[in-house]
């Protein structure tokens, strides 16, 4: 993904009182270091966590494009590049902390944080992905994913039911000049179609409509990956969700996904909730040839 130099000058660069103040006066804070330096070198307090080469996903995860919004780094390097995506997105207040963490005189913190971006079973099972292709991003919410895997080189369609959630995506994609189509879909509408062996791979995550599984299994393309992860039935004693058509029953998950073929799968407290978690591929056919590298998405250009 590139980005225009020219948004760097609707970014503001403050240091020293300034920040402090802006901190103050409740600016979320966003750290694009990796969470061993947020966690050892300490962090801004509240600061959420979203390393540098995931920032593709920002422009989802914050709630007001016009709160002032602070990013910080180490020493002001891999902040640029974050300040200058957000400001392309079309956030209105970007702030970067000019002498990064290194100058930052202020108080710190050194609790572990969850990243404020993609789900981390998606960015932890890149090796099982495939290296190029289309994507369907289902119940994509503001495209938190979507943004991501465009900006790593895939074709992105996204869907979900919420217009003002796709019409946000559908305009950041577009400043940010990334191949997100957006689709606004009823997934729980009788004879929802999906298509027959569109996608070469498919993600879901935090959602569960148990009678759309035949249609993820027909969507994918030979070789194609699902990467799916949502709440177990335990998760309804931490307080949400709570209805058990939303939730999962131990070792419910790989049955639903039948007859591909289970990858990796996990279940219990991952992330600060209760999930099962399953790549798996379609088995029938050709097999991908290739696999994502970490570096598609890391190589994140800054000039």
């Amino acid at each position: 993904m590139q980005l225009d130099p020219r948004f760097d000058g609707q970014v503001t660069r403050i240091a020293g009182e300034q920040a402090a103040a802006l901190v103050e006066s409740g600016a979320t804070v966003l750290d694009v270091r990796t969470p061993d330096e947020f966690t050892a070198l300490g962090h801004i307090t509240g600061a959420r966590l979203l390393p540098v080469h995931l920032s593709a996903s920002a422009p989802a995860v914050i709630d007001d494009m016009d709160q002032p919004l602070l990013v910080c780094c180490e020493h002001a390097v891999r902040s640029r590049f974050t300040s200058r995506l957000l400001a392309q997105a079309g956030f209105s207040a970007v702030y970067e902390l000019e002498e990064g963490m290194a100058g930052w005189r202020g108080p710190r913190a050194f609790d572990q944080a969850p990243l404020s971006g993609p789900a981390p079973w998606l960015v932890d099972n890149v090796d099982l992905l495939p290296a190029s292709g289309r994507v369907l991003d289902v119940a994509c919410g503001r495209g938190r994913h979507a943004l991501l895997l465009a900006a790593a080189g895939f074709a992105v369609t996204a869907v979900d039911r919420d217009a003002g959630a796709l019409g946000r995506l559908r305009q950041q994609a577009v400043r940010l000049e990334l191949d997100v189509r957006v689709e606004e879909m009823d997934l729980e509408a009788p004879g929802v179609d999906l298509g027959a062996g569109r996608f070469d791979l498919i993600v879901v995550t935090r959602y569960l409509h148990r009678p759309i599984f035949p249609q993820l299994v027909n969507a994918l393309a030979p070789g194609g990956a699902l990467v799916y992860e949502t709440f177990l039935i335990s998760q309804a004693e931490r307080g949400h969700p709570t209805n058990p058509e939303f939730l999962l029953q131990p070792g419910e998950l790989p049955s639903l996904l039948r007859p591909l073929e289970i990858l990796r799968s996990r279940e219990g407290d991952f992330d600060g909730a209760m999930v099962a978690s399953v790549v798996a591929r379609a088995s029938v056919g050709r097999r991908a040839a290739s696999a994502l590298s970490p570096e598609q998405i890391v190589d994140l250009p800054v000039a």
